[in-house]
């Protein structure tokens, strides 16, 4: 299609009063425009810019709809050529981020979810639909996948905890990076110990002490990828499925994922001026944990 009839396309299929959020809408379209072959191999898809402005919807929506497109192997981002359908026949192997598939490097087509689930070919030789591949999953399976969801904004303006990142000095950290690497010991390039490299646990603990008068050693530091990972892990060590949990309401979204992955009770508690307004509910059992969060009223 050319970028008019995409736009036109999508425009008569995009339901703005639809229940369904605009960007799952859009990327569900594109990917089955992919799978089927209405958009073809190598097809070089409109600018984020462009896309929505034809659209009428926000540049940030375009922008996630491709990355997750490209996460899915459905597209490519390439240097000078914007973005690009994905060539969806053959083995031939395919970049996508490490952290996917959970090593760097190239992967499989076979390993990708989009072309080996939703392909009607695949389906008609008899392999598993996206809804029997979900009903062949275990009742936690299905409560972790229902789960899972994250928001759809990871960054901009009134994103809570996150800075600009379009003022991150690429330049700067590539350059430290390339020196570092050039030199690197050969036992940063195997597994790291469980709680993180031990240089960067003693540093860390070494800025405890000195700027927030926590008294730790690096033994009792644990290095993860986030507050989210973190507070996963905790709770995973704390609380047992069907444990009754005392949750902010509102509150930040992650914690209540976490929580119900891990299957607890909550129980949401209103927030006033002063926090969690417990004591306006009367007797309520006790709970095993309290969440509270008083830094980031939400």
């Amino acid at each position: 299609m050319k970028t008019t009839a995409l736009s036109d396309w999508l425009q008569q299929r995009l339901a703005r009063d639809s229940a369904e959020p605009v960007y799952r809408q859009l990327q569900r379209l594109l990917r089955q425009a992919v799978i089927s072959g209405e958009l073809p191999a190598r097809t070089r898809l409109p600018s984020s810019r462009l896309l929505a402005a034809e659209l009428g919807i926000a540049r940030n929506t375009v922008i996630e709809v491709y990355a997750q497109l490209a996460v899915e192997g459905c597209v490519q981002s390439q240097r000078g050529s914007g973005t690009v359908v994905a060539d969806l026949s053959g083995d031939e192997m395919v970049a996508v981020p490490g952290w996917v598939h959970g090593h760097r490097g190239r992967t499989p087509r076979a390993s990708r979810p989009s072309a080996a689930l939703a392909s009607p070919e695949t389906v008609a030789a008899g392999h598993t639909s996206p809804l029997q591949a979900i009903e062949a999953l275990s009742q936690r399976g299905r409560e972790l996948l229902a789960t899972s969801s994250v928001s759809t904004r990871q960054w901009g303006a009134f994103m809570p905890g996150v800075p600009d990142v379009t003022e991150f000095p690429t330049r700067i950290w590539t350059r430290l990076h390339n020196r570092y690497w050039r030199k690197a010991p050969p036992e940063q390039l195997s597994y790291a110990p469980g709680g993180g490299l031990p240089a960067l646990r003693a540093a860390i603990a070494t800025h405890l002490r000195t700027a927030r008068s926590v008294q730790c050693e690096p033994e009792q530091v644990i290095v993860t990828t986030g507050s989210h990972q973190s507070i996963d892990l905790t709770l995973r060590l704390l609380a047992s499925p069907g444990d009754r949990v005392w949750l902010e309401d509102p509150c930040y979204w992650g914690l209540r994922s976490a929580l119900l992955s891990l299957g607890a009770q909550i129980v949401p508690i209103p927030v006033d001026d002063e926090g969690l307004a417990w004591q306006s509910l009367g007797a309520l059992p006790p709970p095993k944990i309290t969440l509270v969060t008083p830094s980031h009223q939400y």
